[in-house]
């Protein structure tokens, strides 16, 4: 059977798929587009498959927070390049996952994996194969915060598309939040109080303060002292309360919140790539490899 252009166009525009690509797909099918349609998603999901080991560290952070902002969703969903994180495939795919998590508060990643993209349609880790077929990128959906308001309002921020602050602030108004997101995002806080820094992390903090103060000689009282001061000031630094406000740092964030009667009940900042190893990669020797090879 002849291919007619017309019929390669069609497909095309239901795949996004390229030229070659739909034209070998119908002649397979003998003309059949929604046999070439299956043909290619099943070609296309194990092209993914391969991919699914390669670096992901770009990306972006999106956020989703209802009319009332009572529920909110932020995700991370990480690229290989930036370039590929600025199209509007990724960035399409990108805000409905986040619309997926503040509908339905997945309980974790493996859940949301499998809930429905959209109504009616793949799911989502089978959209995201789908995606990386046409893009020809590793995407993974990473990580993803889902927070419920009772007493509240939740407040975002996005730096770009590459720093994502939600919060639930007790109290206070619009511009407060918005100031704190910012100073989250700036400061990059650990949690929001003492109580709620992690035994395990204080003590080796501790640990590494006292051999510290122990290479000054001092007697042991004195070096008692310098590790309990030295570790209030580390727990003033990485906790939200303690730290001074990015506006006006004559006051700490817990003196702003008092002056303004408002609680930060809780926080979550995600970072693009933070935490995944980059690969290292040295253009030069990458272009002298691919010419031997050709």
């Amino acid at each position: 059977m002849a291919i007619s252009a017309q019929l390669v166009k069609d497909l095309r525009e239901r795949t996004g798929a390229g030229m070659m690509e739909c034209k070998k797909a119908l002649v397979e099918t003998d003309g059949d587009i929604e046999g070439a349609i299956e043909v290619m998603r099943k070609r296309g999901l194990a092209k993914a498959d391969k991919k699914a080991d390669r670096v992901a560290a770009e990306g972006a952070i999106v956020v989703a927070v209802d009319g009332e902002a009572r529920h909110g969703a932020m995700v991370e969903i990480n690229s290989e390049t930036d370039f590929v994180a600025a199209s509007d495939d990724f960035k399409g795919f990108a805000d409905k996952v986040a619309a997926r998590v503040l509908a339905d508060a997945p309980a974790d990643l493996e859940a949301l994996l499998a809930l429905p993209l959209e109504a009616g349609g793949a799911d989502v880790a089978t959209a995201q194969k789908e995606l990386v077929a046409r893009i020809g990128e590793n995407i993974q959906v990473r990580r993803f915060q889902h927070y419920a308001s009772e007493g509240g309002r939740l407040f975002h921020y996005l730096h770009g598309s590459r720093i994502g602050v939600l919060l639930e602030l007790e109290g206070g108004d619009d511009e407060l939040g918005r100031d704190l997101c910012m100073h989250v995002a700036a400061s990059r806080p650990v949690c929001v109080s003492v109580d709620e820094v992690p035994e395990d992390r204080a003590a080796k903090e501790r640990e590494i303060l006292v051999a510290q103060a122990q290479e000054s000689g001092k007697p042991q009282e004195i070096i008692e002292k310098m590790v309990e001061g030295r570790l209030r000031k580390w727990l003033a630094e990485i906790t939200l309360l303690g730290q001074p406000f990015v506006k006006d740092p004559d006051q700490t964030v817990e003196q702003l919140l008092k002056e303004r009667g408002a609680k930060v009940v809780r926080f979550a900042r995600f970072e693009v790539g933070e935490g995944i190893e980059k690969r290292q990669e040295n253009f030069a020797e990458e272009v002298a490899a691919q010419v031997k090879g050709s």
